[in-house]
């Protein structure tokens, strides 16, 4: 069973289970084809650590990573990550930015849990916005729905910095299942095409 805070702003009421830091196990497990027709298999088990926070800001704050540790070898930082998580929405006049401009007009009341609930898609949960920074370059946009304790989102955009790795698209589920933080990651990259590439189960600590 999870606490939530109940002071939350209205903005992240639906992503409020997602609050706290989660630690686990996951297994990778992603195959590409050199270009000489070879094939290289990645496979092997992580350990992985998300923290999900807010300060008091209609989005949640985010950051994770992970270190692989292969057979009989010495463990390897993997791709650390940070971002925001927030529901999609217009921005407004009260609304600061971009960049460090402030608000056009001041707001007059604190957003409401009616506000909120007028984004409410029809099939159902809310539009989502996830912007991840990778440290190896690579920045993405996700676009998608927070559905009560399920999360689908899948890239709109992927920048990469001149030197990283061939990295086109990834799609991520996650799941609150008994307790537990579960998510799944699809990429394609390395000349892959998009398939399952890492999964993981957390616990809150």
């Amino acid at each position: 069973m999870l606490d939530l805070p109940t002071d939350l702003p209205a903005d992240i009421v639906p992503l409020s289970w997602l609050l706290g830091v989660w630690e686990g196990t996951g297994v990778i497990d992603y195959e590409i084809t050199d270009a000489d027709g070879g094939t290289h298999r990645y496979a092997g088990e992580f350990a992985h650590r998300a923290s999900f926070s807010h300060d008091g800001g209609p989005f949640l704050n985010y950051a994770a990573s992970a270190t692989y540790t292969p057979e009989g070898g010495e463990p390897v930082a993997l791709v650390a990550e940070t971002g925001f998580w927030r529901l999609a929405r217009p921005a407004g006049a009260a609304d600061a930015g971009p960049a460090l401009l402030p608000p056009r007009e001041p707001r007059t009341a604190a957003r409401t849990a009616d506000d909120v609930e007028a984004l409410r898609l029809a099939e159902g949960g809310f539009p989502l916005e996830v912007s991840i920074a990778h440290s190896d370059g690579a920045l993405e946009l996700y676009l998608g729905r927070i559905d009560g304790p399920r999360v689908d989102i899948a890239t709109d955009a992927i920048v990469r910095a001149a030197g990283a790795k061939n990295y086109g698209a990834a799609s991520r589920m996650y799941g609150l299942v008994d307790g537990h933080l579960l998510w799944a990651w699809d990429i394609a990259a390395l000349g892959t095409e998009l398939r399952s590439h890492a999964s993981a189960r957390l616990a809150k600590v």
